[in-house]
């Protein structure tokens, strides 16, 4: 119970409005709760009062030089990015700042915002008194095109259709959940802290959208493979047909965006990335976007094996990791779990971060894995060793992340230099550890994990014998070893095989060692010296 208060006051601190029933963003029977959507449905207020400070003053400014509701402008941006610009970094459909202004291939908003505002495409993406004018640029030029007079631009209802054109959907239905969305926050109201200490804030209100063509798009399926999520399907430019192995695993991602923008872009053909299923953040609403029997491409050398699950957010901030958020998708894990015989533990339910030859580091610091492992009913213990086994082991130093640093710490660890927890991100503890080892083995000492420090540490441990036809672990150990000096992918399977023999022989001649392909002492040496 002390979990679920405590997401719950997480949710109430930061605004976290979602009170209706939602289905893909359609507003179902709200709950009636004081100070509720539905309590002030007789009393739709003008525009939200602000408290002078800049982030609200550029909202209120930009709404009024374009001419457009300035609650609906706030309410854009808070579906958009709960009015956090990351720095000018970008969304996973590459957009940015508050008001996700996009440059992707088939969306370009970010491009209109530069044209309608004559700001630089840099000062729109870092700047946020700049992005939020842009996204209020790009709204006024939809509704200009939709041929909305000055009266109409001052009825929030009559901007349905250019906020469903600022979601960049390629689907119907995918663009009236975002805009549905969008009006369920004006109907319950906004009470968002943000940057700098101030709250931007609106005030619930009464909404009858005018969907116009949207009011017919349909607003969800069920999910055949599991009933509790909706069914959109992603573009089939973006997955494969079928699986090349049985389902072994569960992959945890984070968006780095909205759950509706996320939706849209799997649906894009240029994407080429999609994931089985989204939850959304403020309900724990799934939808499903590939088939369980389709492989998602969600996680390189995993997508064979695994489901993969995107959670709306981004991994910096735990605000968008609500107890309704953990409780659905820990449902849908479960589920998983029993349907297709995967364990219940952390070698088996894994984070993007903990998969072999990727890059990514959610679902970050800041995912509760212990919470979400009790839900799941299964084993909160550790994920277990990291992957070792690479294609190429990169120059790694302070600052870098991902699974390769993971297998570093672990390795660094395992033989007496403590990098601390295998955590995928190198800092000042690893760089300690680096350094103590390149200080053991007599190496440059830079506390930088380059192709020397990567052999010498692979190839630690005993130095048994090798020769074609050798198994188990220590050719593992070997052909890992020989990737990292040799600067190309040796294949990592414990088998001596004649390719490992071919690179063992290279490897010999590179260093002036007698060439007869067998690994005895002399090579081992030579390796476990990092030459």
């Amino acid at each position: 119970m002390a979990h679920t208060r405590e997401r719950a006051r997480l949710g109430k601190s930061w605004g976290l409005v979602t009170t209706a029933v939602l289905v893909m963003g359609v507003v179902a029977a709200p709950f009636t709760t004081p100070g509720s959507a539905t309590a002030a449905m007789s009393a739709a207020p003008a525009q939200s009062p602000h408290t002078g400070t800049p982030f609200n003053a550029a909202f209120d400014d930009a709404a009024r030089e374009f001419d457009v509701p300035r609650d609906l402008l706030v309410a854009v941006g808070y579906g958009e990015s709960r009015l956090d610009g990351h720095d000018g970094l970008p969304s996973q459909a590459r957009g940015y700042g508050v008001m996700h202004l996009v440059d992707n291939p088939t969306h370009r908003t970010l491009d209109l915002a530069a044209r309608e505002t004559g700001l630089p495409a840099e000062e729109l993406r870092r700047d946020d008194a700049a992005n939020i004018r842009g996204g209020a640029a790009v709204l006024r030029a939809y509704a200009d095109r939709l041929g909305l007079s000055a009266a109409d631009r001052g009825d929030v209802d009559a901007w349905y259709e250019a906020v469903a054109r600022y979601s960049g959907a390629t689907e119907d239905a995918t663009a009236r959940g975002y805009a549905d969305h969008v009006y369920a926050l004006l109907r319950e109201g906004i009470h968002a802290p943000v940057e700098g200490g101030e709250t931007v804030e609106v005030a619930p209100r009464g909404v009858e959208p005018e969907r116009g063509p949207y009011a017919d798009a349909p607003v969800g399926t069920l999910s055949e493979d599991y009933p509790d999520a909706l069914w959109v399907p992603a573009n089939s430019a973006n997955y494969s047909s079928g699986r090349s192995q049985a389902i072994s695993a569960v992959v945890i991602h984070v968006t780095q965006g909205s759950y509706a923008g996320t939706i849209s872009w799997f649906q894009n053909p240029d994407s080429e990335v999609s994931a089985h299923y989204v939850v959304r953040s403020s309900d724990g609403e799934v939808t499903q976007m590939v088939r369980d029997a389709d492989t998602a491409w969600h996680a390189r050398s995993g997508n064979a094996y695994s489901v993969g699950i995107e959670h709306e957010g981004w991994v910096d901030d735990p605000a968008w990791f609500t107890d309704a958020m953990y409780r659905s998708s820990a449902a849908l894990t479960a589920h998983l779990a029993d349907e297709y015989g995967i364990p219940k533990d952390r070698e088996h339910i894994v984070g993007h971060s903990e998969v072999p030859d990727n890059d990514h580091t959610d679902p970050g610091p800041n995912w509760d894995w212990d919470y979400y492992m009790e839900l799941v009913g299964g084993d909160p213990g550790d994920p277990g060793a990291p992957a070792l086994d690479f294609p190429a082991y990169p120059t790694l130093s302070s600052g870098s992340t991902g699974p390769e640093v993971a297998a570093l710490q672990h390795l660094l660890t395992g033989n007496g230099h403590d990098a601390g927890a295998s955590d995928g991100q190198f800092g000042p503890q690893t760089e300690s550890a680096v350094r103590s080892f390149q200080t053991a083995l007599g190496l440059t000492v830079d506390g930088v994990a380059d192709a020397r420090t990567w052999t010498a540490l692979l190839a630690a441990g005993s130095p048994d014998s090798l020769s074609e036809g050798s198994t188990g672990e220590s050719v593992s150990r070997l052909q890992r070893a020989l990737t990292a000096a040799l600067g190309r992918t040796v294949d990592i399977d414990g088998i001596f095989g004649p390719l490992t023999s071919e690179a063992v022989s290279e490897y010999q001649q590179s260093r002036g060692l007698g060439v007869d392909g067998l690994v005895g002492p002399e090579t081992w040496g030579a390796l476990q010296a990092g030459e």
